[in-house]
Parts: C-alpha cells; sequence; structure tokens
C-alpha cells in the first residue's frame, strides 16, 4: 500500500479532531505529502471513522495512483497549497470557533504569544465556492508566511512538516479563534505590537521553547 504510514496518520488526525469537536460528520478534509505523492481523505467519508485503506493516493496534477474511493472535493485547494509551501500534510476543517471568526472578521490578530508559530495573525481568505481554483488561490495568498488561514463563511486550514504538527496547528488556530472571540465580548482586546512579538520570538529561540529538555 502506497504512503502506508501517511495514511495511518491521517486517520489517527481524523479521530484526534472529531475526539477534540474540531470536525462534525464528514465536513473537512486532511492530507499528506510525500514527494511527488499525496495521500488525502475521501469525499463523504465520516472523518472520525477513516481508515487508512479508505485514503486515496494521488500525484500533484490530482490523478489517482491508488485507492478506489473518489478524493475530497477541496483537491486543488491541497494540491495548490503544496505547490506553493515545503508543507508536508495540510488540515482542513470547519470547527466553529475559527468559520465563526471567518464569517465576520478579517482576521484574528495577535493576542496572544503562542499564535506566533502560526506566523503571527490569521488571515481571512476571501470567499469563492469549495473545491474551485479560486478559493485555492486565494487560500495560497492567505498562508503566506503563515502556518493557518481562515477560509470566509467556510472554515480553517492549518499546515505542518508532519500530520501531527499540522493538526496541533489547526488546534492552535481553534483555540486562537475561541480566545479572540471571548476577548472581543468582554470588549476591546488588547494586541500584541510588533516588539513584543520580536521579544518573544528572540526569547523562544534562546529558550527552546516547546522542546522538552534535561536539566
Amino acid at each position: 500500500m502506497l504512503l502506508e504510514q501517511e495514511r495511518e496518520g491521517l486517520a489517527a488526525a481524523g479521530r484526534r479532531l472529531a475526539a477534540g469537536g474540531l470536525v462534525i460528520g464528514t465536513s473537512g478534509n486532511l492530507s499528506a505529502r510525500a514527494g511527488d505523492l499525496v495521500a488525502v481523505t475521501p469525499t463523504g467519508g465520516v472523518i472520525g471513522e477513516l481508515t487508512p485503506a479508505m485514503m486515496t493516493v494521488l500525484d500533484l496534477e490530482g490523478q489517482v495512483v491508488e485507492g478506489d474511493l473518489a478524493p475530497t472535493s477541496e483537491v486543488p485547494m491541497h494540491l495548490a497549497v503544496y505547490r506553493a509551501t515545503g508543507a508536508g500534510a495540510i488540515t482542513h476543517t470547519h470547527a466553529v470557533a475559527s468559520t465563526a471568526i471567518a464569517c465576520t472578521l478579517e482576521e484574528i490578530p495577535v493576542v496572544h504569544y503562542a499564535m506566533l508559530a502560526l506566523g503571527g495573525s490569521v488571515r481571512v481568505a476571501p470567499y469563492a465556492t469549495y473545491g474551485t481554483a479560486e478559493l485555492a488561490a486565494h487560500v495560497v495568498t492567505a498562508l503566506e508566511g503563515r502556518q493557518a488561514a481562515l477560509l470566509r463563511n467556510h472554515g480553517s486550514i492549518a499546515l505542518g512538516p508532519t500530520v501531527e504538527k499540522a493538526v496541533g496547528n489547526l488546534e492552535l488556530t481553534e483555540w486562537a479563534a475561541e480566545l479572540y472571540a471571548r476577548c472581543l465580548a468582554l470588549g476591546t482586546p488588547h494586541l500584541l505590537g510588533r516588539q513584543a512579538q520580536e521579544d518573544v520570538v528572540a526569547r523562544a529561540l534562546a529558550d527552546g521553547y516547546g522542546t522538552t529538555r534535561k536539566l
């Protein structure tokens, strides 16, 4: 079976996202790249119940290489992002807080330093019909210099070098969306300015922030 490890990772990611409430039923799609091949979730598949054998393997032109289920309708978006970035995996869902922000505002500004792991503010890509080249182009632009973006009136997308990291970035995006929504409900959020962001990045690099280390 081609891309067996990637397929297993996608199935595990689907269960994790479903358990966390970031996907409901068939909403959303996932993919993982290995060289010139991409494993993607099938269209109409219940994300939390997918098995490795249910994934479809495509080449970078979108041609099916292995699998007997039609791939997600968002193949154009996934392939466009792979062509434009060095991502190893992509996660896309219709998680509630992220989608609410995408239906209402222009971005999630940097309200917490943890968002710097995503590259900074999370932009909202303009609306376009799902599965189209137009949507794919909007998403690629919104992702420039970022690990995540929102899709107007649609949902969220996150990247990573691995499936696990892409899932983590999607979870962080949803957390940031929920945090920002609560901040707006309380009043006017205080944002982190450029200098504060630069200071955090410098400190994180010096400390090895986010990694374990021996005493």
